[in-house]
């Protein structure tokens, strides 16, 4: 699996009065960034439930603050998946303020999230595009 990166900006709502992202939506950052790495691999959540029964849910979080975003900055938000286990993936995040180096760097997460069936809400293999290699 190959890492992913996506560009977000910071809106009003995203942030306190201050100005500054309140800490709770970083992980609407991370899930959106989790989001469209899915939509790269042509695949979307409303479809994976619907046709092959699957959804996501995120079952371990850490995360660490490192620099606070603010109104209007624009992020870069990584995303690089590792394969664990049949029915998980672990991905490692992060979220740049402007360019993806270290002086910029705002987040670092490591996220696990479980692949369950849509009916059950019982652990479910992750789907065979996930697992495989890219030829």
């Amino acid at each position: 699996m190959s890492p992913f990166r996506w560009a977000s900006r910071v809106y009003w709502e995203d942030t306190d009065g201050g100005g500054i992202v309140y800490y709770a939506n970083y992980l609407r950052f991370l899930e959106r960034a989790r989001t469209e790495w899915l939509r790269s691999l042509g695949h979307s959540q409303r479809e994976l439930a619907k046709e092959s029964g699957i959804i996501f849910t995120v079952v371990s979080l850490e995360i660490a603050y490192r620099r606070p975003a603010k109104l209007d900055d624009e992020l870069v938000i990584t995303c690089e998946p590792q394969g664990e286990g049949a029915a998980s993936i672990r991905f490692a995040q992060r979220i740049y303020r402007g360019q993806q180096d270290a002086s910029a760097l705002l987040v670092e997460a490591n996220v696990r999230v479980a692949c369950l069936d849509a009916r059950t809400l019982r652990p479910k293999r992750l789907p065979e595009f996930l697992v495989k290699e890219p030829s």
